[in-house]
């Protein structure tokens, strides 16, 4: 899959998209898109979420013989929605503005995804 496509077309879907990323199975951000305004975190800080979401990602894994395997998380925040897709051994990433539809963004995601599966 072509991720930058993947992050580009994403990001473009809506206003309200603020990022876009994609992280190997090693915890390592493969590639990331920003829209053009203001980011709420530096540098630092956006390896610190990344490295928060592989954790957290990684724990659960373990119990995927239970529930099976992750699709999909939406953690909200006050000032931001993360949202993290399973893309077979990745994870897609972004993250929105705060008091959105943001199951829109994630079915429009979804058929992005599809399209560039196929």
């Amino acid at each position: 899959m072509d991720f930058e496509k993947l992050c580009d077309k994403v990001l473009a879907i809506d206003p309200h998209v603020r990022f876009t990323g994609v992280l190997d199975s090693k915890g390592e951000l493969l590639i990331e898109k920003n829209r053009n305004d203001v980011t709420l975190l530096n540098e630092e800080e956006v390896k610190m979420s990344v490295h928060y979401t592989f954790e957290r990602w990684t724990r659960l894994q373990n119990l995927s013989y239970k529930f099976g395997r992750e699709k999909l998380s939406i953690t909200e925040y006050e000032n931001v929605t993360l949202i993290s897709i399973q893309l077979s051994k990745n994870l897609f990433l972004l993250s929105t503005d705060p008091n959105i539809d943001h199951m829109s963004i994630i079915s429009k995601t979804k058929s992005i995804i599809a399209e560039l599966q196929d």
